[in-house]
């Protein structure tokens, strides 16, 4: 499917196929003809105005990329038309164009919200170089907004971002597969959103006004999941003072997610099993079978036909819960995504930590293009939550990322910090934080980040012991 079959065309009355439409508010008749001509050679629609009030009502008329603003007009301050600009349209980008003398106070309108400034007498190239990449973010800004909308008229897929074709062809298997009975696995490594799928699988069903239930099978003993999952008669063993319900019950008549379900021993699995074919179990120690009307979506982070060739796995099993399967690509799979995804994290944790909105600059930008992202759509947003609450000004740079993600090197780091350090000492450290970081990478899951580091869960527990690693509490999310 197309993206073009999912994304509304954008409203403009300026030509369709200009690369961006710019208005140029300035009262120097000679700058405006050399920007006009500038810009206009580059394919540009560009408008221009000699006043503020012109200006104004230039932008009233109709939507623009991209303002470039003189920092002095004979009928109002730069700045204070900037603040009125912005107040109109706070997702317009505004360019200051000051003089020399200026510079110090286009630097304030910056911090007010303009994007960047011009110095007089400019450079082409540079110029150019700036609106190339500012209209190509108002672009990406606009795409996220009309993708958030689209998707959620058409599925109602709330929070999962994407445009590339990957992601268009998994919405609309969801959107195919929602209505039915039918179980679904969501395969995909650890971060890349499979609860978020799981959701708007229920959230798409006639199931939707009923329970949705997660579970993480991976993070709980084989005898305590069961307990969970069916529940247990008082007595049943020495800590069961009171019958309890389990989650197959909560379920009923909805959804239930078993996440992680690759590390589900045998036994269990046997249990869910008989659940998926008769829709019935019993509590542990009980005798009375329980009828259930439950829809099973589980996600594993693990090749479960090898699991399967291992013994380590129930083919039978397998095949009941493979009916239809949703295969999530990694983020490095679909970097076209990552634009989308940075600027709508941006926003929520904008949002979440009461900050003034923010852009991310095109130089910050390229290294999150370039990362690999082992943590995939988990990481990018715990490093976007990261710079959100770091970055005091209107802008995200190169120095509010990490260095794993710039590619600063930790080793150099390390000795210039550590200059009389041993190389045990260092291969120590180094050792602390790559483990560090891929706990955090795994949401803390010591399973999850055994498997990943391929090695024994004991050898990791070992590591975290004699490193004096603090281990921390799990998130919820996915």
């Amino acid at each position: 499917m197309s993206e073009a079959a999912v994304l509304p065309r954008r409203t403009s009355s300026l030509e369709s196929t200009s690369p961006g439409a710019i208005l140029i508010i300035d009262d120097e008749a000679a700058i405006r003809e050399s920007l006009e001509t500038l810009l206009d050679l580059e394919g540009y629609t560009v408008r221009s105005a000699e006043n503020g009030q012109e200006g104004l009502a230039r932008i009233a008329e109709r939507p623009f990329d991209l303002v470039l603003l003189d920092f002095a007009l004979p009928d109002v301050n730069g700045i204070e038309l900037l603040h009125e600009i912005r107040e109109r349209d706070p997702q317009l980008s505004v360019i200051m164009i000051t003089a020399f003398g200026t510079v110090e106070n286009a630097v304030k309108a910056m911090q007010g919200g303009a994007v960047n400034f011009i110095q007089k007498p400019w450079d082409n190239e540079k110029l150019l170089a700036d609106v190339r990449a500012v209209v190509a973010r108002r672009r990406v800004e606009e795409e996220n907004v009309q993708l958030k909308r689209a998707l959620k008229q058409r599925y109602n897929f709330e929070h999962i971002v994407g445009k590339s074709e990957r992601m268009l062809r998994i919405f609309d298997l969801v959107a195919q597969v929602a209505p039915s009975r039918s179980t679904i696995l969501i395969q995909g490594e650890s971060g890349t959103g499979k609860e978020l799928i799981a959701k708007a699988i229920h959230m798409n069903s006639p199931r939707k006004d009923r329970a949705f239930v997660p579970v993480n099978t991976g993070s709980m003993p084989a005898d305590l999941l069961e307990s969970t999952l069916f529940g247990h008669v008082k007595g049943a063993f020495t800590s069961a003072v009171v019958s309890k319900k389990g989650l197959f019950e909560v379920a009923d008549r909805g959804t239930l997610f078993l996440d992680e379900i690759g590390t589900m021993n045998l036994e269990t699995q046997a249990k869910i099993l008989r659940v998926l074919q008769d829709r019935k179990f019993m509590h542990l120690g009980g005798i009375q079978e329980i009828q259930v009307d439950v829809r099973i979506i589980a996600a594993t982070n693990v090749d479960l036909k090898q699991a399967v060739r291992e013994g380590k796995f129930r083919e039978d099993l397998f095949y009941r819960l493979n009916v239809i399967t949703v295969d999530l690509p990694p983020l490095r799979e679909r970097k076209e995504d990552i634009p989308l995804l940075t600027e709508y994290f941006i926003r929520k944790f904008a949002e979440e930590n009461a900050r003034a909105a923010k852009q991310i600059t095109p130089e910050a930008l390229r290294p999150l293009m370039d990362h690999a992202w082992p943590g995939n759509v988990r990481e990018l947003e715990n490093v976007m939550e990261r710079a959100v609450v770091l970055s005091s000004g209107a802008h995200i740079g190169v120095d509010m990322l990490p260095d794993e993600v710039v590619g600063r090197g930790r080793t150099s780091h390390l000795l210039e910090h550590r200059p009389d350090a041993s190389l045990f000492d260092i291969m120590e450290d180094c050792e602390r934080r790559v483990i560090l970081d891929m706990l955090e990478k795994c949401d803390w899951n010591q399973t999850e980040t055994a498997n990943r580091f391929r090695i024994p869960l004991s050898t990791l527990n070992q590591k975290i012991k004699r490193l004096n690693i603090e281990i921390r509490r799990k998130s919820t999310k996915e």
